[in-house]
């Protein structure tokens, strides 16, 4: 896992928290004492990395010690409940991440949601033959696809959802390509200025969706049949020991689309500058996620 407390914003401060700054400060901590450091677990998941930077940069704004750790899914759901991060902000529910929840689960808090509607599943360019319309009709066209299938890291639950899917469709002449999300959306980008087919594994919120003409291949068998709420889930005793902190991530809430946008900005002009940007635009909804409004 790697630690990073020094993500932040340069230049011009986020102008809706200078009221705020006393306030919380005062409201979290008894006289003489320092609020310990909150330790936020990530992965390099496109939403997973514009919620995490969102909620450490809005935590240290309010003046308070967080960290940055980057991790696997899978260990992030190890440490959180070993007590070695305190949150994370990307848990998958309730198909994706279910073997996770089920290893660990009681000995985690669930902040509650960040967003619904999120899914999983298969997708190719648009432009790729109307008549490869299910993930079955890759089996009869696996050359076309080079023989494979770009995914990322192993641990991440859309790659067993597709290790099943291979499994259920016969797509014994594809190999399941691991990698990571940044790599995966390269490789889709290059394809498609190469006009050539490509077959992925996707998700949704995701910046790729705004930026390309993608579509899902249908899933008959229902392998990934599920409509996905991602939620934040916590060590146990955290919103004990942190209730306002516990409070505004509980109150963390997007809707798909304005997610989507939040993360094409980020992937065009940097996660800071977006990040800036979308909490000064925004900053009477911030104000009521820090304040409980």
């Amino acid at each position: 896992m790697r630690t990073d407390r020094q993500w932040h914003g340069h230049g011009r401060g986020i102008a809706a928290f200078a009221a705020l700054f006393l306030a919380f400060l005062v409201a979290i901590a008894p006289a003489n004492a320092r609020e310990p450091d909150i330790r936020i677990g990530w992965t390099a998941w496109s939403d997973a990395e514009v919620i995490s930077k969102m909620t450490y940069f809005m935590l240290t704004r309010l003046g308070l010690d967080a960290e940055l750790t980057l991790a696997d899914v899978s260990a992030q759901y190890k440490a959180i409940a070993n007590d070695d991060l305190d949150v994370m902000l990307m848990s998958w529910q309730p198909q994706t991440h279910a073997r996770y929840l089920e290893a660990y689960g009681a000995r985690l808090e669930d902040l509650g949601t960040l967003y619904n509607g999120a899914d999983v599943g298969l997708a190719v360019p648009d432009y790729v033959d109307p008549s490869i319309r299910t993930i079955g009709d890759l089996a009869a066209n696996a050359d076309r696809f080079d023989n494979r299938i770009e995914g990322i890291g192993a641990t991440a639950g859309v790659m067993g959802l597709t290790e099943e899917a291979m499994e259920a469709y016969g797509l014994d002449g594809f190999e399941l390509r691991e990698g990571s999300g940044p790599r995966m959306a390269q490789r889709l980008g290059r394809a498609i200025e190469q006009n050539q087919p490509m077959v992925v594994t996707a998700w949704r919120p995701h910046w790729k969706w705004a930026e390309y003409d993608l579509r899902y291949l249908e899933d008959p068998r229902g392998i990934y049949d599920s409509v996905e709420s991602v939620h934040a889930m916590a060590r146990t005793g955290f919103s004990a020991d942190h209730p306002r902190v516990a409070g505004l991530i509980e109150r963390i809430d997007f809707d798909l689309d304005e997610l989507q946008a939040l993360m094409a900005d980020a992937q065009r002009n940097g996660h800071r500058q977006a990040i800036r940007d979308w909490l000064n635009t925004h900053s009477e909804r911030v104000r009521g996620w820090i304040e409980g409004e």
